[in-house]
C-alpha cells in the first residue's frame, strides 16, 4: 500500500530511528575523517547534535503535533550542535523544520519544498562553502526531491529516490575534493547525513536493520558498512494459537497444514498431539492461517504481535536511552565547566572573554590573560552552541569575545552569538590556541569593542601554529605516505612532518614554519610529554635558531605531544 503522508508521530519515530542509526555507526564515520589523528570527530558531533535533539523529540509523548516536533527538533539541535559538521547538521534540521511547522500533514510537495529550504539555511550558515561536504550531499537529495514532484505521491518511493541519489552524490564526493580521494574515502559528514536518512527509512518502511559494522576495531584502516545489513520484515505479525481438535491430526492433515502455513509466512512451527496443536507462523495475513485452523477445531489462546510496531518501538526506547544518557553526560559536563568559571567581583564590564582551551596549563596562561570563562573543550571534545550560551551568561559584561581556538568550534561559537540579542557578541576566528593567546595579548582596554575585534582578528594572521600527535591508521595525505603510529606534525593548512621519532618530526616541522620575518617559538607541552623533555626540545630548537626567542610552557594537553607556535 502506497503512503502518501507523514503525520508527526511518524515523524517523530523517523527522525528517532535516524538518529539511533547515527549512533550506532559514529565510530566508522569518525573513521573517514580524512586527517589520521586520535580524534577524528565528525561522527560523535553529529551523534551529540542529533542527540540532543532526539531528548527533546523523546519528551514530547508519543502523540506530538507538528508545530511541538519542529521546535524541538530544531531548537534542541541548535543548542547541541557541536562541531562544524554538527553545526550544518543543525542548519538543515532548522531550515526543514520551518518548511514543515505550519502542517499535521506531510505529502511529496511539503517535503520537497522542506528539503529546499533546509539546504537553502545551511548554506548560508556557512561563509565559503565547499563542495564535496555534507552540504553538497544534501543539495543532491534536495534536488533529486524537487524532480520527482509529479512523478509520484508515494512517499516510500520519494524517499527511496531521494536517498539513492544523495548516496550517489557522497559516491563522487573524491571527485570534488582532491584530499577526500588521495585519502580514499568519502565525505565523513555527508555519510552521517546520509546514515541518519537511512534509518529514518527503516522507521516509513518497517525494514529491519543490524546495527553491527564489519571490521570495527581491526585497525586494518577505514572500515565499510556491509551490504547485507538491512533486510526487510517479510512477514510482519508473529502469530501464535492452540487449535483444540475435534479429532486426532493425520498425518495428511498435518502435512497439509504445514504447507498452507508455508505458503503465507515463515518461521513455522506447528506441535500436535492427540488433542491440541500449537501453532506458530510469521506472515501477513494472520487471519488466513486462523481459518484453515478453524476447519480442524477451536481456538485457545490466540496472540498475534506486530514484529514492524515492535521494531520501532525498539528503535524509539534505545534512542530515548541514549538521548537520555547523552544528556546525563552534558549536564555532567556543565557542572564541571562552572567549577573552571572565573567570576568577577568587580561590577559590570564593560568588555569580557570567553575561550576554549584543551589542558590545565593552557588555562592558567588565559586566565593570566583575562578571560572570564573557560570552556573545557578543544579538538578532543568540540563544545556545543548550548556550552557557548551557557559561558556567556556567566559573564558579567555587555561586549564578549569568544576565542573558539579551533577551526571546527567556530561555527558553533558563531551560532550561539546569533541565538542572543541582549548581548554584543564577537567570534574572533581563531583556529589555534596559539592564535587565541595572540588575540589576547593585543586585545587593548581603551579600544572600543569593534577596534579590539579587528585589532585582535587580524593579527592571527602573524602566528603560525603546529601540532605534534600520532597516526590512527594508515593512510596518504599531502603527498606523505603516513602508517599508523607514526608521529605527525600538523600546521594550519597541511601535514608538514611524518616520521618514527617525536623529535625530529618536531624539529622538521618548526623547520617549515620559521622564516626570516619569525622572533619568536613557543612551545606548550602535553600531558604525556615531561618538563626534560620539552626543555631539551627547546634548547635544540633555540640553538638551530638563535635569532628566534624562545618560550616553554606546561600545556597540560591530552593528544596533542607538542602544540608550537611560531610569530
Amino acid at each position: 500500500m502506497a503512503v502518501t503522508t507523514i503525520d508527526a508521530p511518524m515523524l517523530a519515530k523517523m527522525f528517532l530511528a535516524g538518529a539511533k542509526n547515527l549512533e550506532a555507526k559514529k565510530e566508522w564515520i569518525n573513521e573517514l575523517n580524512v586527517f589520521p589523528v586520535p580524534d577524528g570527530d565528525t561522527g560523535t558531533n553529529m551523534t551529540m547534535t542529533i542527540m540532543s535533539a532526539a531528548a527533546e523529540v523523546s519528551n514530547l509523548g508519543p502523540n506530538p503535533d507538528m508545530k511541538s516536533l519542529a521546535k524541538a527538533i530544531s531548537s534542541g539541535s541548535l543548542r547541541g550542535a557541536r562541531g562544524n559538521s554538527g553545526v550544518i547538521l543543525s542548519q538543515l534540521f532548522r531550515g526543514f523544520t520551518k518548511g514543515i511547522s505550519k502542517y499535521e500533514q506531510l505529502d511529496v510537495v511539503i517535503l520537497s519544498d522542506a528539503l529546499q529550504k533546509a539546504v537553502e539555511t545551511a548554506y548560508k550558515a556557512v561563509m565559503k562553502p565547499k563542495e564535496g561536504t555534507i552540504l553538497t550531499v544534501a543539495k543532491g537529495g534536495a534536488d533529486k526531491a524537487l524532480e520527482l514532484i509529479g512523478e509520484t505521491e508515494d512517499l516510500t518511493v520519494f524517499a527511496d529516490e531521494v536517498i539513492k541519489h544523495a548516496d550517489y552524490v557522497l559516491s563522487q564526493t573524491p571527485e570534488m575534493l582532491p584530499v577526500l580521494k588521495q585519502a580514499g574515502v568519502v565525505d565523513s559528514g555527508g555519510q552521517g547525513l546520509i546514515t541518519i536518512l537511512k534509518g529514518a527509512y527503516d522507521a516509513l518502511t518497517g525494514k529491519e536493520i543490524d546495527y553491527t559494522i564489519e571490521g570495527a576495531g581491526t585497525g586494518s584502516g577505514v572500515v565499510k558498512i556491509s551490504q547485507q545489513t538491512e533486510q526487510d520484515i517479510k512477514f510482519g505479525y508473529c502469530t501464535e494459537f492452540i487449535i483444540v481438535l475435534n479429532r486426532p491430526l493425520e498425518e495428511k492433515n498435518e502435512f497439509d497444514f504445514k504447507a498452507f502455513l508455508e505458503s503465507i509466512g515463515d518461521s513455522i512451527v506447528v506441535v500436535a498431539d492427540d488433542e491440541i496443536t500449537k501453532v506458530h507462523v510469521h506472515t501477513n495475513d494472520p487471519g488466513l492461517a486462523i481459518q484453515r485452523a478453524l476447519t480442524y477445531g477451536s481456538l485457545s489462546k490466540i496472540k498475534i504481535d506486530n514484529m514492524r510496531e515492535e521494531h520501532q518501538e525498539k528503535l524509539i526506547k534505545d534512542a530515548q536511552k541514549a538521548a537520555a544518557e547523552q544528556k546525563a553526560a552534558d549536564e555532567k559536563r556543565r557542572l564541571e565547566q562552572d567549577a573552571m568559571v572565573q567570576k568577577s567581583q568587580a561590577p559590570k564590564k564593560d568588555m569580557g572573554f570567553v575561550s576554549v582551551s584543551i589542558g590545565e596549563g593552557i588555562n592558567e596562561i588565559f586566565k593570566g590573560l583575562g578571560v572570564d570563562y573557560i570552556i573545557a573543550g578543544g579538538q578532543t571534545m568540540n563544545p556545543s552552541t548550548e556550552d557557548m550560551l551557557n559561558a556567556i551568561e556567566e559573564v558579567n559584561a555587555d561586549n564578549i569575545f569568544i576565542l573558539p581556538n579551533n577551526k571546527n568550534i567556530i561555527l558553533a561559537a558563531n551560532q550561539a552569538a546569533s541565538l542572543l540579542e541582549e548581548k554584543n557578541i564577537f567570534v574572533i576566528p581563531t583556529k589555534t590556541v596559539p592564535q587565541g593567546i595572540t588575540a589576547l595579548i593585543n586585545f587593548m582596554p581603551d579600544s572600543t569593542p569593534q577596534e579590539n575585534a579587528q585589532r585582535m582578528t587580524e593579527e592571527l594572521a602573524n602566528v603560525k601554529s603546529g601540532q605534534v600527535t600520532y597516526a590512527v591508521r594508515d593512510t596518504l595525505i599531502d603527498d606523505k605516505s603516513i602508517n599508523q603510529g607514526d608521529y605527525m606534525g600538523i600546521g594550519d593548512s597541511s601535514i608538514l612532518s611524518v616520521g618514527k621519532d617525536m623529535d625530529t618530526v618536531t624539529k622538521d616541522m618548526v623547520a617549515q614554519m620559521v622564516d626570516e620575518n619569525s622572533t619568536i617559538i613557543s612551545i606548550y607541552y602535553g600531558e604525556e610529554v615531561n618538563e626534560e623533555d620539552a626543555q631539551k626540545l627547546a634548547a635544540e630548537v633555540e640553538k638551530q635558531y638563535p635569532d628566534c626567542e624562545v618560550e616553554v610552557h606546561p600545556g597540560g594537553q591530552p593528544i596533542y605531544y607538542y602544540v608550537i607556535s611560531v610569530e
